[in-house]
């Protein structure tokens, strides 16, 4: 007898553009091998998740730049077609936050975890985040949400430059328009003029001090948090390469045992009241040690997969079981067990895999579903092509003009002032949440 209710389908839901959201590919296996129906809703032209065996029905997604509202209705004419209830996954944090604030009218088509309302969407934006930090006493980067251009340099001068800057609500940034979700600032004035993008921006701007990347600093930790609070599956693990260098998404992570960054993944969670899939980044001080809560996304991280116990659970399975009302295997965590993403990490998976206890998974390829992986790299080639002639392009129409500076990207953030002290080492370019596959979920 199977484990899960396979009368109950699950709907993925993303709007991010991005082709290879490899996160989305790890739900449709997840569930599909259990055998429960996976339907996908999200722009999969291009895309090697549309070739997976798994996959039950693919169906149009929103609009892009899609309002909450918006998402709603899409939901609610994929739920008349599916007829009958199913387990809903938001994979990005415009579409939980859409979730959320639908809630009453998706819960009579959906299956949902009993979140506080607007939770979601508080964790999610940067700024609410940093106030819930301080309220519940969480090392967090210091920071400043000014309230003008002027103030927003004399913040930068007293944090200490370069510092990050983030918009709070980064999935409304408008992709094309120049702007990134985080960057980091090397002046008071960079600072200044990029408040005066608040309105295209569509959110805050939030300035916090940087904390440099290093060895063994970068962490996260998946889990899922049941109906009774209790954090299951999941765990801690750690960076071992990403993309961009040093700040960028996990290219190859693995399981990594950290009681410290457990402990306070599960206060968070328990003090905030918390339900559901969750993935949070850290960053460690390099001179007080101390894990600092970077990003708290109220869904499935996109290597997610990497936290598959000797059970075969996962966060996405935790969640699909605990709605349907079924007990969740007792699994043991399998520390050592590596998550490599093969075309931001190709020669870490032209490596042997090893005899180690906790074994590795690729994100693309499988032995059990191998068309999205042949599907990878013509569509991989394609793409990067395309982005080279880009550049070309855009160089030809600019003979005479200097390249202009770009500012220095960064996937996360510092810590506070006292932490900085002594800290050394040179600003890694990190990541940027735009449409394209640097932006594959959350890390």
């Amino acid at each position: 007898m199977s484990l899960f209710d396979t009368r109950v389908p699950a709907v993925v839901l993303r709007t991010d553009r991005n082709p290879f959201h490899h996160g989305t590919l790890g739900a449709v296996r997840s569930l599909g091998r259990a055998g429960v129906d996976v339907h996908v809703v999200a722009d999969c032209a291009g895309s090697p998740v549309r070739a997976s065996r798994y996959l039950s029905e693919l169906h149009t997604p929103p609009p892009p730049g899609a309002s909450p509202a918006e998402i709603a209705v899409t939901l609610c004419r994929v739920a008349a077609r599916i007829a009958r209830p199913a387990v809903l996954i938001p994979m990005d944090d415009a579409c939980a936050v859409a979730v959320g604030r639908a809630r009453a009218e998706l819960a009579h088509s959906f299956l949902l975890p009993d979140q506080p309302d607007g939770l979601a969407e508080l964790v999610a934006d940067k700024a609410e985040l940093a106030a819930a930090c301080a309220s519940l006493d969480v090392p967090h980067p210091e920071t400043v949400v000014p309230d003008g251009a002027a103030e927003a340099a004399r913040a930068a001068w007293r944090l200490g430059l370069p510092v990050v800057a983030k918009w709070s609500r980064p999935w409304l940034v408008p992709p094309g328009g120049g702007l990134r979700s985080t960057v980091l600032v090397r002046s008071a004035r960079e600072a200044g003029e990029l408040y005066g993008r608040a309105e295209e921006a569509g959110s805050r701007l939030l300035l916090q001090a940087f904390l440099p990347p290093g060895p063994d600093r970068d962490w996260f930790f998946h889990g899922y948090a049941d109906r009774t609070g209790a954090v299951r599956a999941g765990g801690p693990g750690r960076k071992t390469r990403a993309r961009p260098r040093g700040a960028g998404l996990t290219a190859v992570g693995r399981w990594t045992p950290n009681p410290e960054v457990r402990a306070l993944a599960e206060r968070v969670v328990a003090e905030l009241g918390y339900r559901g899939v969750l993935d949070l980044d850290f960053r460690r001080c390099g001179t007080t040690g101390r894990y600092h809560l970077l990003d708290f996304n109220p869904r499935p991280g996109a290597q997610f997969r990497l936290f598959a116990d000797t059970a075969g659970l996962d966060v996405v399975r935790a969640l699909h079981l605990d709605l349907t009302h079924r007990p969740l295997p007792q699994g043991a965590p399998r520390p050592g067990r590596a998550f490599v993403v093969e075309n931001y990490a190709p020669l870490s998976a032209l490596r042997p895999a090893g005899v180690g206890r906790g074994g590795r998974e690729l994100a693309w390829h499988a032995r059990d579903d191998r068309a999205p992986g042949r599907a990878l790299w013509a569509l991989w080639g394609r793409h990067v092509s395309a982005r080279l002639r880009d550049r070309v392009h855009r160089a030809d129409a600019r003979p005479d003009a200097a390249a202009p500076a770009r500012a220095r990207v960064v996937r996360q953030a510092s810590a506070p002032a006292a932490d900085r002290t002594g800290a050394s080492g040179r600003p890694e370019e990190g990541h940027a949440d735009r449409p394209d596959p640097d932006r594959a979920g959350s890390h």
